[in-house]
């Protein structure tokens, strides 16, 4: 099953084409509820396609990766600001899919994700759904329970999907 979870708008126009163009497999679109900020200006979305991607803005030999997929690159996008005030060098990846990403040649694969990288990965998911990209170096951030219910924003902030959570936890792997 080729399973997309888009980061914005934009990323959600490159999912729905390719689900209209997948005839070998069944397609889900998962999609957030909430209004989301669009990924950083010149962020090249035709690499959606690839499942993973560095986002635009990024910093050359980071000293962190941030992984997410959908409403979280918009969160870890807003924890870049807070890191880089800190002297902290981050790239962001969004991952729409982890299946595309992973029938990338291995090139693509570790020159988006090194191996050896520190990766700080973010889910609104199980943490076990980003550990596959973010690997033994890493660290997840996610929800072990759900059902929650309140507004978007009440529940981001409790459950910390926040700049500032992504700070903290950031700051406290390095």
């Amino acid at each position: 099953m080729l399973v997309l979870r888009p980061a914005d708008a934009e990323e959600t126009t490159i999912a729905w084409k390719l689900a209209m163009e997948n005839m070998s497999t069944p397609t889900g679109l998962i999609f957030s509820r909430q209004n989301i900020a669009n990924l950083p200006a010149g962020t090249d979305y035709e690499q959606a396609a690839k499942g993973a991607y560095i986002v635009a803005g990024s910093d050359e030999n980071p000293d962190v990766i941030l992984v997410a997929s959908g409403s979280e690159v918009s969160t870890l996008v807003a924890g870049t600001e807070l890191l880089r005030k800190d002297g902290v060098k981050v790239r962001i990846v969004s991952a729409p899919s982890e299946g595309l990403f992973r029938n990338q040649p291995k090139e693509y694969q570790e020159a988006i994700l090194p191996a050896d990288a520190k990766i700080f990965g973010m889910t609104a998911g199980l943490p076990v759904t980003l550990q596959g990209l973010v690997g033994c170096h890493g660290k997840v951030w996610g929800l072990e329970s759900f059902g929650f219910s309140a507004p978007y924003k009440v529940l981001d902030e409790k459950l910390g999907f926040t700049a500032e959570n992504v700070y903290n936890q950031v700051k406290a792997m390095l």
